[in-house]
């Protein structure tokens, strides 16, 4: 990896030399233009007016007083082009070798439908005359959101929905299948994938791009496979940052706030963010930027206290610690571990610690251990450093160099099977890009280190552990349990008992004790070693990226646009998170892709669009995903179709994953999986399936009359006289018992029949209407989609017996219900449903007089085949409610006063969140509702010219700090109020 990684570089050198030394410009006549932009009405001269040569990378800005200077290495005629948000674009036609004291006027005017987009098509267009639907966030709409960071906002989009694990860590989705650390979506920040590589999160907003140099956002809903390559099968986001050439000067953000949650340890604390960003041009030809951005605070606390175990007879809302033996709190850890008290209590009798009669005195009720709360063992102290610097060199007046870093690091709090702290965890993009009008060449490199992160539950069973096995412990409830009964206690009384010996002198939150466990446990690797359970993951796997692309200026006949991939995943986790090769080695794992775009107008009406991509991973087929779109425009109404292909490279570890947590060993859907395991020759069981074996088991030995069946063909075997109530004759009853019924369900004992691992694919069909009305004052935009999944990824839980052949447990499948004597994995297969998804989303904004705008927008998303799904037991996790809407009211100068608000109310409705996070028995009843809830936000701004700053007071959630849950174990987001300062020196 280290040659490749070299070669790379020498390569992207030797482009740059080949590039400067092929410059004709020393031979060719410069031309000189100067002058000054001013405000049309006002006559007020603008800063930082962008000024390119159209059709080049040569260009410059307007200085502090609205003057320019720009050389051209070119004879005229050519044109250029003056353009600043908000206000409208100018072309001017050079035809003079020197051109001075040129004056330029630019008009303020609406945005409302006047963007232009590149991420639809790869090439400038129209956002009206996209092929497919495009969302976008400019330099204002982020300074007037009125949200605390642009990232919230980016929840006022249309059909955009949020999960928030943290403060700083939220993932975003669109059109359903929603799921924290997202994978079906993809973030692209400057062109470089910021998913961790090897963690399989978006990191967009924990170590991403500071909001001071965000030119702009742009959304694509849905399947974007055709043009960006893998796993952009639910939506790409793309994130573009400020070129110091074109935005220049010192800018500095201090933000600070309140955050109230009536739940919290604390509930009301304060967060503070700092910013700032300087670039300078050293001439027409060199520019360079730096940025910092710090944030810190307490985070948001995850406080849902219910039993999720539905163990023993009870449910979410009536099992508590004090009533279910059983308890599992969503948010509480280490009680996930439970054992039969019935089987301790056999083991027990079989060791001689218990006599035979015992066992009549114990109840098959599961007890779990004591847990933790979250907020004992996380690490809430949320903090977040990002760091930037680029170097642009304009190589010549058609090519710009670009070598660009980004760093971050931070502490953060993620959900996935488990809560996982993300502490000390930082990540690096470097990139070297060459870049032209029409065409692109970008290698970089992303260097992932998780630090001293840990999975919180882990480290919670590992903390019980470390003070007192689980099975001394359950041996010792028992035991006090029996004795309990023995003296006339009740079973209430007697469970009360049995926990309070058997957590005697436990380690308690803030202890001594309890803080070395939890420093020992969260530093040894997952799973541990002979010291005892480990909770630190590490990952320190690397991405290595290279891609290209053109698009074809002089073919009269239609506009193509051409581009490759190659991408190779270092995995590195020093053996602790991924499979080994035969000789301990982790694996890379290389991918490949390219594509090929046309686009042709015909009669200045009708704009056809057709693209093709080919992409192939070395342990999976290759894939084709082909798009055809077209937009017919007529007068102001642009009505479009498309229908397109895209799938989703299962993850690296949904392939490579090898890990032992206290619940399930993950493992990968390779078959490399299945024959390290056995799987093949010692059959495993869905959950599913062992779930509904064992409570057949269950139902039927609860039964009395079947009960009387079995006590009378154990007692015959008894010699004659013996008493009914004989000790020994009530034991063998309690164990024939579950025996013959499970003899008498031998049918329901089907193993898990695999298939091949394959990537996931949608085929994705899209009608919309986009239209600027009403003297350009109304933009109305709106879709219908309709998606047909195939291959689905999707996880499954196996059960397999750990002791097979070992005699009639095994033999009837009761090894499968025992923790003690079976094997559960986890792994993602495919599923052989096609799954079909449809919705759609309207949106309307208004330009009011004097300023005023107001919008909304409503979506609904919807599973096709919900029933049929259920029918065969699957659980697709499509965690989308069917409505979601948004209404915004704004003004970002009132009577030009410079006086600004916005305001924000979004309400979803309720639905089920799924995943490996919830509960088994909670997931297969669909138990785990997440509530409507809605939600305003506010701002108000003053924009204070003499000192070149803007001050910003605002809030989110107002009124409601009992606040909102968005997925099943993630915190309560409560009310969050902030002020801002932010100074620019050019004011952009």
């Amino acid at each position: 990896m280290q040659n490749f990684t070299k070669s790379l570089w020498q390569v992207v050198f030797l482009l740059l030399v080949i590039v400067s030394l092929c410059s004709h410009e020393a031979f060719a006549q410069t031309t000189s233009i100067s002058g000054k932009v001013t405000e049309d009405k006002t006559k007020e001269t603008l800063v930082g007016v962008n000024i390119v040569v159209k059709g080049r990378v040569v260009g410059t800005i307007t200085d502090l007083n609205g003057n320019f200077n720009l050389r051209v290495n070119q004879a005229p005629p050519f044109t250029l082009v003056f353009s600043m948000i908000g206000f409208t674009s100018k072309e001017i036609e050079i035809t003079e070798s020197n051109v001075s004291n040129l004056q330029v006027t630019l008009t303020e005017a609406s945005i409302l439908g006047q963007e232009i987009v590149v991420s639809a098509s790869r090439v400038e267009e129209s956002v009206l005359q996209s092929p497919v639907t495009v969302e976008r966030m400019d330099i204002i709409s982020i300074r007037e959101a009125p949200q605390a960071n642009f990232y919230d906002g980016l929840k006022n989009m249309k059909g955009v929905e949020m999960s928030t694990q943290s403060l700083t860590f939220q993932s975003f989705n669109t059109r359903g299948f929603n799921a924290n650390g997202n994978v079906r979506t993809v973030q692209l920040i400057d062109g470089m994938d910021n998913q961790a590589p090897g963690l399989n999160f978006s990191v967009g907003n924990i170590a991403g791009i500071s909001e001071l140099d965000l030119e702009s956002v742009e959304l694509l809903p849905g399947a974007a496979s055709a043009l960006y390559g893998p796993n952009a099968i639910n939506g790409i986001l793309l994130m573009n940052s400020k070129n110091p050439f074109q935005y220049q000067g010192f800018s500095a953000q201090i933000k600070s706030g309140i955050m109230d949650q009536n739940t919290r340890s604390n509930p009301t604390t304060g967060f503070y963010d700092f910013a700032a960003r300087y670039a300078t041009a050293f001439s027409d030809k060199v520019a360079m930027k730096f940025n910092v951005n710090y944030l810190r605070a307490d985070d948001w606390q995850a406080n849902d206290f219910r039993d999720q175990s539905l163990l023993n007879g009870f449910g979410i809302e009536n099992g508590t610690r004090e009533t279910n033996p059983g308890f599992n709190g969503v948010n509480i850890y280490g009680d996930e571990t439970n054992v039969n008290m019935f089987s301790v209590a056999q083991s027990l009798v079989g060791a001689g610690v218990l006599p035979q009669a015992a066992l009549a005195l114990v109840p098959q009720t599961f007890v779990s251990r004591t847990g933790y709360l979250e907020r004992d063992l996380a690490d809430y102290g949320t903090k977040s450093l990002k760091l930037n610097a680029a170097l642009h060199w304009r190589l010549n007046d058609n090519v710009e160099a670009i070598f660009q870093g980004n760093y971050g690091a931070g502490t953060t709090v993620y959900t996935g099977a488990d809560r996982y702290s993300i502490t000390g965890f930082n990540i690096g993009q470097y990139k070297a890009e060459l870049r032209g009008a029409n065409w692109f060449l970008r290698a970089y490199t992303t260097q992932e280190r998780s630090g001293d992160s840990y999975a919180i539950g882990i480290a919670g069973q590992g903390i019980n552990e470390a003070w007192k096995p689980s099975q001394q412990w359950f041996g010792q409830y028992v035991g006090a349990f029996v004795q309990a009964r023995s003296l006339g206690q009740n079973e209430a009384q007697a469970h009360a008992t049995a926990r309070g010996v058997a957590d005697q002198g436990r380690f308690l939150p803030g202890t001594p004790q309890f803080n070395q466990a939890l420093e020992d446990v969260r530093s040894r690797p997952i799973p541990g070693n002979a010291q005892g359970v480990g909770a630190r993951f590490v990952d320190k796997t690397n991405l290595y990226h290279l891609e290209g692309s053109y698009a074809f200026k002089d073919i009269k006949f239609a506009d193509f646009v051409v581009g490759a991939n190659y991408r190779v995943y270092a995995l590195n986790s020093e053996r602790t998170l991924f499979a080994t090769d035969d000789d301990g080695n982790e694996f890379n794992i290389r991918e490949f892709g390219g594509y090929a775009q046309g686009s042709k107008t015909i009669a200045d009406k009708l704009k056809v669009t057709a693209s093709v991509r080919y992409d192939k991973n070395e342990n999976f087929d290759g894939q084709w995903s082909p798009r055809v779109a077209a937009v017919y425009t007529a007068g102001k109404h642009n009505f479009r179709a498309s229908y397109q292909t895209g799938f989703r490279i299962p993850t690296t570890q949904d392939q490579y994953i090898d890990l032992l947590t206290p619940q399930a060993r993950l493992i990968g859907g390779l078959p490399l999986f299945r024959e390290r395991y056995n799987l093949n020759n010692n059959p495993a069981y869905s959950l599913a399936t062992v779930t509904q074996f064992g409570t057949a088991i269950q139902t039927l030995a609860a039964n009395p009359q079947f009960q009387q069946q079995v006590f009378q063909q154990v007692y015959s075997q008894f010699p004659q006289g013996t008493p009914p109530n004989d000790p020994a004759v009530l034991a063998a009853v309690a164990q024939a018992i579950p025996v013959v019924a499970a003899q008498q369900n031998q049918g329901l004992k089907t193993p898990y029949r695999f298939t091949r691992f394959q990537p996931e694919i949608v085929r994705s069909y899209e009608v919309g209407y986009k239209s600027l009305l009403a003297n350009n004052r109304l933009l109305i935009d709106g879709y219908f989609y309709y998606n047909r999944f195939e291959n689905f990824i999707g996880g499954q839980i196996l059960v397999q017996d750990r002791f097979p052949g070992s005699g009639i447990a095994s033999d009837l499948g009761l090894n499968l219900l025992s923790v003690n004597s079976r094997n559960i994995y986890s792994m993602p297969v495919n599923r052989e449903e096609v799954i079909k998804s449809y919705g759609w989303a309207l949106g309307a904004d208004y330009q009011l007089p004097k300023n005023y705008t107001i919008g909304g927008n409503v979506s609904f998303n919807k599973l096709a085949n919900l029933d049929e799904l259920a029918e065969v037991g699957f659980i697709p996790s499509f965690n989308t409610p069917d409505y979601r809407t948004n209404l915004t009211f704004a003004n970002r100068n009132i009577n030009n006063k410079n006086i600004g608000f916005a305001l924000a109310w979004r309400w979803q409705g309720e639905f089920v969140w799924q995943s490996s996070f919830v509960s088994p028995a909670v997931n297969t009843q669909q138990l785990s509702v997440m509530p409507a809830f809605s939600t305003l936000d506010a701002q108000v701004s003053y924009k204070v010219k003499s000192i070149k700053s803007i001050v910003k007071l605002g809030g989110q959630n107002l009124f409601n700090s009992s606040g909102y849950r968005q997925a099943w174990g993630n915190p309560t987001v409560g009310t969050m109020y902030f002020v801002s300062l932010t100074f620019d020196e050019f004011l952009n």
